[in-house]
């Protein structure tokens, strides 16, 4: 039995490779293999429908870092039974796994309160990116849940989640001036660039700023300083995405959704007493 996976990220993400490792491994002792579509630009039609037809595909796993294309969405309101991870689908034959972002986000502004920063600051990926854009909502109605002023010059978008869009993010908000005393940045990856960025301009982490990154990739306890993030249980969504994949591609279920619990990783980067 063929399974087909889409994918709209880079394989080097650290996060959707674990994922996407822990989800092949469940398939596998599942009984089925995975081949792969990608969405560059040298395929012509991108129908992602079509293509599974063509290949005959038991079902479809979808990953997709930034915006939903129009192609991915016909292929959630076909027939053929789809999972997204950290993407919520609404066709009939779907279903979807994710961590609870506005969790993600709360447990940020909590940790910095907790510490006595009071202004606060976000870096994103691209605009029309849904997960960025989940983290952020979660993370202003946090900021206004706890009383504290939103200053949105303090909130900076690079172009996706990785580190030379961190880095460009610090950059501007360096130059702007006022900085923000914390940081949460969407990903962990777009935090190591605004450390690498800060470090430059002879500013420390914490002492200066603190920032907080999300997913808890390997390199957050080997960066100076450590990383303090958000830990995404990255096994436990691979592996409920195979079984609820499995479950539609046998009709034992008729798609839903699972949301995986967040949990804060304090190391260096914010501080780790709390003023209690």
């Amino acid at each position: 039995v063929i399974f087909a996976g889409e994918l709209n990220v880079e394989f080097t993400h650290p996060f959707f490779v674990e994922v996407l490792n822990s989800f092949k491994k469940q398939m596998g002792v599942l009984g089925y293999d995975l081949i792969f579509f990608s969405n560059e630009k040298f395929i012509s039609s991108g129908d992602y429908f079509a293509r599974s037809v063509h290949f005959n595909v038991d079902g479809c796993v979808i990953i997709s870092g930034q915006k939903m294309e129009p192609t991915i969405r016909d292929l959630d309101m076909s027939s053929i039974p789809c999972i997204g991870v950290d993407l919520e689908l609404k066709g009939k034959k779907s279903g979807f796994v994710m961590s609870d972002n506005f969790q993600v986000s709360s447990k940020v502004v909590e940790h910095f309160y907790l510490l006595g920063y009071r202004e606060l600051g976000f870096i994103g990926s691209a605009a029309d990116s849904d997960i960025s854009n989940l983290r952020e909502s979660g993370y202003v109605k946090a900021i206004e849940s706890f009383g504290l002023t939103l200053n949105r010059q303090w909130f900076v978008h690079g172009d996706d989640f990785f580190e030379p869009s961190g880095y460009t993010a610090m950059q501007q908000l360096i130059q702007a001036g006022n900085l923000p005393k914390a940081i949460f940045a969407a990903s962990d990856l777009l935090a190591l660039g605004a450390i690498r960025a800060l470090k430059e301009h002879g500013l420390s982490v914490p002492e200066d700023i603190a920032i907080i990154g999300c997913d808890d990739i390997e390199a957050c306890k080997y960066t100076s300083p450590k990383l303090s993030t958000i830990r995404q249980n990255k096994e436990r969504l691979g592996i409920l995405a195979a079984h609820m994949l499995y479950d539609l591609i046998n009709n034992q279920s008729g798609g839903g959704s699972f949301v995986v619990e967040p949990v804060l990783i304090v190391r260096e980067s914010c501080g780790s007493q709390l003023n209690t």
